[in-house]
């Protein structure tokens, strides 16, 4: 980005801080969810979070495509490449994201596994022309970010008639999760995690647009600030979202006007339309079954659904109990919660998947904020 120094100005951060702290009224105190991962990154990586009113709390959010792939799911893909031969092709950090007995698709790898990294669907899709003894089967995860590309690469794949080429859809919808939150014990009846509102997703309102939040913004009384990725756009978030509880007001508003509108990308939501669906449930890491949260493969591109040309049965497997990750990721608890957190569980060796992906809370707190939890002992000198 050619301006990118301007949304990392320390002089207007510090101003956009002095608003926070003059607007921010000290006899309440305020809850913001931070959706997306990327989000979760930038507060821990620019040190957003100690510009903050000490009653201004951000709350990580399950926002990170990786982290709320369930167990169950990464199961599927490695039996697709060691039970049934297949070239398996996904992102990278899927690749290290913990399954069943001790594996993961890098695991399963070494195992003997044909599991490849790749940068997108169509790098899948020109594995699959040049290999055509082959099945080649792309992973593909991600919000509705990612979710176009798949569609595209499905399309694509049925023009030229290709016969050796499937897709393990695990695309996530943003809205449906944060409805699932608030709906949720935690919010709704014990009130242990606290929500006045939440920091929208950045490139995925690039693709649904602003509208799809309205309608809990209203049900809810929860106002959303759609925000980019840099400090200054979540600080200028946060303080239009501190405006709104003050005011009484519980509204969808979009600071990241510079890339987002209120429709989003029409021709985007069109190609998705065409090959997919809204699942009836799927199970997210951390949050459980949650109801037309997720995409399949529609029955007119059922021969490139790898579901049904394997005939695969999903089956939920829990997480490791040493684990705090679904806590994480419904807000419950911080990534410091967690027995394991920076000892047995590292970047380096990820037992959960919140320290997988760089946007993941855990990955993100190790990386920028570990080192803040650490008591400053001040010993006189002689």
């Amino acid at each position: 980005m050619k301006y990118i120094d301007e949304f990392r100005n320390g002089d207007i951060a510090r101003r956009i801080a002095a608003r926070l702290h003059a607007e921010a009224r000290p006899e309440r105190s305020y809850s913001f969810m931070e959706f997306c991962g990327g989000h979760t990154h930038a507060i821990s990586r620019y040190g957003v979070a100690e510009l903050l009113p000490a009653n201004v709390r951000m709350v990580h959010g399950p926002g990170c495509p990786v982290c709320v792939l369930p167990i169950g799911r990464i199961d599927l893909a490695i039996q697709l490449a060691l039970a049934r031969g297949a070239i398996v092709c996904t992102y990278g950090d899927t690749m290290r994201v913990p399954a069943s007995d001790g594996l993961s698709l890098v695991r399963a790898k070494a195992r003997g596994g044909d599991i490849r990294m790749v940068y997108s669907g169509a790098d899948a899709l020109e594995m699959a022309r040049r290999e055509p003894g082959r099945e080649v089967v792309f992973f593909a995860i991600g919000f509705e970010t990612t979710t176009p590309p798949t569609a595209l690469t499905i399309r694509r794949a049925r023009e030229e008639g290709l016969k050796n080429f499937s897709v393990l859809c695990c695309h996530v919808l943003t809205p449906a999760a944060i409805t699932h939150i608030l709906e949720s014990p935690e919010v709704r009846q014990y009130g242990t995690v606290p929500l006045d509102g939440f920091v929208g997703p950045a490139h995925v309102s690039i693709v649904i647009g602003s509208a799809p939040y309205e309608p809990f913004a209203a049900a809810y009384r929860k106002p959303v600030v759609i925000a980019g990725f840099e400090p200054l756009d979540v600080m200028q978030a946060v303080l239009m979202l501190v405006r709104q509880v003050n005011e009484g007001r519980a509204e969808v508003e979009n600071e990241f006007t510079r890339a987002v509108g209120r429709e989003g990308n029409r021709h985007a939501q069109a190609l998705v339309d065409e090959v997919l669906e809204v699942r009836p449930s799927f199970e997210w890491r951390g949050l459980g079954e949650v109801p037309q949260s997720a995409l399949r493969i529609r029955p007119a591109y059922a021969e490139f659904d790898a579901e049904v040309r394997f005939g695969l049965d999903y089956r939920a497997v829990p997480d490791n109990k040493a684990c705090e990750c679904g806590a994480i990721l419904r807000g419950v608890k911080k990534p410091t919660d967690c027995k394991i957190f920076g000892t047995v569980c590292t970047p380096e060796n990820p037992v959960g998947s919140c320290m997988v992906s760089s946007e993941g809370a855990c990955a993100a707190h190790y990386s920028y904020g570990r080192f803040r939890d650490i008591p400053v002992r001040v010993e006189a000198v002689a």
